[in-house]
């Protein structure tokens, strides 16, 4: 393809940062965040869908002291603020298919849990990935990703010693240990967390009460969640790391004082056990990843669009 020969595969400088000080099981999850922004909202894709009734459209979704806020209205300050983003991402998607189709490229189950593995063991605080996209759409994610990666990548020659050499100056990158998905109530008081205990053991759903009384403001506004942690976290309090640890999943923890004098009760929906992966696991990995650092820049899929001649509500293809 016309795209894919024009791409420069000149190595980088070499005064690159030295491959065992790399931490490439970060970057699927970068990426996939920075091609597929608003990947969460695809369901606001069926609200923008015209409807045939058009009395529908001026129904009010919500009044203010008598005056109306209507349907259409709403459609449309949505679609201005998301819908461009939402389109893209189901183009790159759809125009990444069609590229795996026409190189023979496959993707396969077992590569994607080796990412999605590699993502969990890299998250933080700050990354948002999984608390914001369902299981369905993040896999969907991390294939779209894969695929641009080996069809820049299925040309870019690198050494079974380069390969070999990072695996055995980064062994522990891959030595993935065990990971809980992790929500959060938290309170300034003790008499406010007994409350929110209470509350609990009489049938109060966790992420409602999250919501409505935490005070962690980041996690309350996501139903208490703050996505997978595993034991030896930095930056993660350590009683929040050793209460969950003892937690099978779908269990609860009593209340809990927080290093800073808070209170806090955890909740587990899930547990990721730890693995270690061979050389013959994540040898390809390592082999595209290293092959997609030789590009000169960064690519997106919207490299693509014009060879499979792409048309969007938003005018000309990128």
């Amino acid at each position: 393809m016309k795209s894919t020969r024009n791409i420069r595969t000149t190595p980088t400088s070499s005064t690159k940062t030295p491959l065992s000080q790399r931490r490439l099981k970060t970057k699927p999850a970068l990426t996939v965040l920075a091609i597929l922004l608003a990947g969460n909202l695809f369901w606001f894709i069926m609200w923008l869908l015209p409807s045939k009734d058009k009395s529908n459209n001026d129904e009010a979704v919500a009044t203010i002291d008598g005056d109306e806020i209507t349907r259409q209205q709403w459609l449309a300050k949505m679609e201005s603020m998301y819908g461009k983003e939402t389109l893209q991402g189901l183009v790159n998607e759809a125009v990444m298919e069609k590229a795996a189709k026409e190189h023979k490229i496959s993707v396969s189950d077992e590569e994607i849990d080796l990412e999605l593995a590699l993502m969990r063991s890299a998250q933080d605080t700050t990354d948002r990935t999984f608390q914001s996209l369902s299981d369905k759409e993040l896999r969907q994610k991390v294939r779209t990703q894969l695929i641009l990666e080996k069809v820049l990548a299925k040309d870019i020659i690198i050494t079974d010693e380069a390969v070999q050499s990072f695996y055995q100056d980064n062994q522990s990158l891959y030595n993935i240990p065990t990971s809980y998905r992790t929500s959060m109530i938290v309170a300034d008081s003790k008499e406010n967390i007994d409350s929110v205990l209470q509350e609990l053991q009489n049938g109060s759903e966790f992420s409602v009460l999250a919501r409505e009384r935490s005070t962690d403001t980041p996690s309350a506004s996501l139903g208490g969640d703050i996505g997978f942690i595993v034991e030896q976290q930095a930056n993660i309090d350590s009683a929040i790391l050793k209460t969950v640890a003892k937690l099978e999943k779908g269990a609860t923890s009593e209340a809990v004082v927080l290093s800073d004098g808070r209170h806090a009760i955890l909740h587990v929906s899930e547990i990721k056990e730890g693995q270690s992966f061979t050389f013959e696991d994540v040898a390809e990995h390592i082999k595209r990843v290293l092959a997609v650092e030789q590009l000169s820049a960064s690519i997106t899929p919207e490299i693509f669009w014009a060879d499979y001649k792409v048309n969007w509500f938003y005018g000309e293809a990128k």
